[in-house]
């Protein structure tokens, strides 16, 4: 960060913004407006009803309509967590936060303060009591950064209508060189008390800059230990070299775009994946795939998602999925349509894999702070932390065995009986020298066998020795030993301005570091573009039409990829990838024997014709074709054009919410 922090006061702020934000932090009140209009409620509740629902916790939150920061209550509604507020000129707006309570109780015994910046960007007048209008990072951040995304460039070769971000026909080109790119890495390192270690490259599509290799070793060379890509993994389809040079460059993994199993839930890149894969499976790289998942959309396909990980688990090491952020004014009805939470998609995996992942699996990310306290108390040192607030992400790990079993690490890890175990040690180790830490760092380790049910371990995996590893080496090594051994599934939901919730906001991990200095929170960067991502990015892009004068006549249209399905869906490796997978979860009710063509795509062929749409060519069967044709906005849903509530709602023949077609 640099030396020398920026001073930024609030009228500043209140003129990048255009509205009327609170000069002061407005005091959390217990007195609310009535709710004069039931109708304003999701599930038609009534103002005397909300009235007497629990309150969880309270808030500040932002008005979706003037952006003006308001109060926010977090509240119980049977199964669900709501969240409310009120702002004077626009009234009620009420959203859900999460769909399952008891699960949101139990993520939230894990929540704790993290460790922020000794050298934040900025010195706010207001303390940061403007948040999150005023961010940079501030004072008042209090996680250090966990994941760094730095944006090479806004071009991207398809324009996916749920994207945050890329340069749309017209707009400048956001794209730069490799010495500016080199001054936000070093900025990132340069942070106290621990500087950035891990690193996403994004864009756009970051293969589309024309020296990804050099910035890849940039990254390397600054001191990055974790570096990930993120990608649609098209250009490494068409170009397999690009993984090995990737690779040695030094990317640890990529980190790839993958919304399905089928054609159509995943129209992005389900035709180049499986040449994607067996490049990288070839470089002796790896991978995470990436759903975003919306409801109505893709939703019934997570389980499907999980199995064709298992079933390249040589180099698949995760799934991340992450529930669409509805970012941008929204109907409250497409809203409802289309909203799924963090316990939502979990309860859907649950179903779709026969109740071998149950909820109960899954723990909150911030868990695995009881694990780093117990590696500072053992060092004496500042570690890498994951202090996010509990309600935006959630983890499971996986151990696949050789006869095809799939065991969640915590259908045999009593992982709350582990974590207070360790936390007793880190009391004890209070004050004590360290050779009294090691002994009692030893002391705790061989106690861990306890808490490990021996019948239900798998019998390739002796996790007290690997864990013992983990929290002895405590470096990334042997985290990636860990891994290599397991699936990890993920859970990032980032927020919008419905459910904005700023107690997550101060304590998020995952940032955006800008040309400009600023290092952003994920949630400001992308949820108000007009004050943070755009407005600085255009300060340091180039308008189109001078882009295209210095770089070989470019244009926008060049840039799109389009693909010839019909060739795609012929080749010998698109056919083994999709048909001719194992049902892992079959396994469970089938007396272990494997089942083939799980969520077979690639089965006897139907009647198909070529339809182009704002993603490329895509092939659909004559049914299809009908609503695919009239969708020109390329949201891909086959049912969603007789959807004439919400046409009459966003002006969307399509009920997608957003795209060329007038939404």
């Amino acid at each position: 960060m640099p030396n020398s922090p920026q001073h930024r006061d609030a009228e500043t702020v209140v003129e990048s913004i255009n509205v009327n934000i609170n000069s002061k932090r407005p005091e959390v009140s217990l007195a609310e407006p009535a709710i004069e209009d039931p109708v304003l409620a999701p599930y038609h509740r009534t103002m005397e009803e909300i009235e007497k629902m629990p309150v969880i916790e309270r808030t500040m939150t932002v008005c979706p309509e003037c952006k003006l920061i308001v109060n926010g209550v977090i509240y119980k509604d049977g199964e669900n967590v709501m969240i409310r507020k009120f702002c004077p000129e626009h009234q009620w707006t009420i959203e859900k936060y999460w769909e399952d309570y008891d699960m949101y109780m139990k993520m939230r015994r894990y929540n704790y303060f993290g460790r922020g910046f000794d050298n934040p960007n900025y010195i706010t007048e207001t303390k940061g009591a403007n948040c999150p209008f005023d961010c940079g990072m501030c004072e008042r951040h209090k996680s250090h950064t966990g994941l760094a995304n730095v944006v090479i460039t806004n071009r991207c070769h398809l324009s996916c209508w749920y994207c945050f971000f890329y340069a749309k026909e017209g707009e400048p080109i956001y794209e730069p060189n490799i010495d500016e790119i080199r001054k936000i890495f070093r900025n990132l390192r340069s942070q106290k008390p621990i500087p950035a270690n891990a690193i996403q490259i994004t864009g756009g599509e970051p293969t589309m800059h024309p020296q990804i290799i050099d910035v890849v070793k940039a990254a390397k060379e600054e001191g990055f230990d974790q570096i990930q890509l993120n990608t649609t993994g098209i250009n490494i389809a068409l170009n397999p070299e690009m993984a090995y040079q990737l690779r040695h460059a030094g990317v640890s993994t990529l980190y790839m775009s993958f919304d399905g199993v089928s054609k159509r839930a995943n129209p992005k890149n389900h035709w180049e994946a499986p040449m994607t894969l067996d490049a990288i499976r070839k470089a002796g790289s790896t991978v995470v795939l990436v759903p975003t998942v919306i409801r109505t959309i893709n939703e019934h396909e997570l389980g499907a998602m999980i199995n064709f990980a298992i079933n390249n688990i040589d180099v698949v090491r995760a799934v991340n999925f992450q529930p669409v952020s509805l970012v941008g004014r929204m109907p409250t009805r497409l809203r409802e349509k289309q909203r799924i939470s963090i316990p939502g998609a979990i309860k859907l995996i649950e179903e779709q894999t026969n109740g071998v992942i149950r909820k109960e699996h899954w723990f909150s990310v911030p868990y695995v702070g009881g694990i780093n306290k117990f590696i500072e108390a053992l060092t004496g040192e500042f570690k890498y932390d994951l202090s996010i607030h509990f309600a935006c992400g959630a983890g499971c790990y996986l151990f696949v065995d050789p006869d095809g079993k799939i065991v969640p690490i915590t259908e045999f890890v009593d992982a709350a009986g582990m974590l207070e175990h360790l936390q007793k040690a880190v009391n004890e180790m209070e004050g004590k020298s360290k050779l009294m830490r090691r002994a009692i760092a030893v002391k705790t380790l061989l106690g861990i066998n306890k808490f490990i049910d021996k019948k239900k371990q798998p019998k390739s995996v002796n996790f007290a020795k690997l864990l013992m590893s983990v929290l002895l080496k405590h470096d990334f090594a042997s985290m990636g030993t860990f891994q290599m051994k397991t699936l990890f599934l993920g859970m990032m939901h980032f927020q919008d301005e419905y459910t904005y919730d700023i107690h997550r906001v101060e304590k998020c991990d995952i940032h955006y570091a800008m040309p400009d200095g600023e290092v952003l929170p994920f949630c400001t960067f992308n949820v108000f573009p007009e004050v943070y991502r755009d407005k600085v990015q255009k300060q340091y892009s180039i308008p189109s039409k001078e882009w295209e004068k210095t770089h070989n006549n470019w244009s926008y249209g060049k840039d799109k990829y389009v693909r010839n399905v019909k060739e795609l869906e012929a080749m010998p490796l698109y056919q083994k990838t999709y048909g001719a997978m194992t049902d892992y979860f079959a396994l469970a009710v089938n007396g272990g024997k494997p089942v083939k063509n799980f969520a077979n795509v690639a089965s006897a062929p139907k009647k198909e014709v070529m339809v182009e749409t704002t993603k490329g060519a895509v092939t659909l069967n004559a049914a299809e074709a009908k609503n695919e044709s009239e969708d020109s906005c390329g949201c891909g849903k086959s049912g969603g054009c007789s959807d004439k509530g919400a046409e009459a709602e966003s002006g969307d023949s399509c009920g997608c919410g957003g795209g060329s077609c007038g939404c």
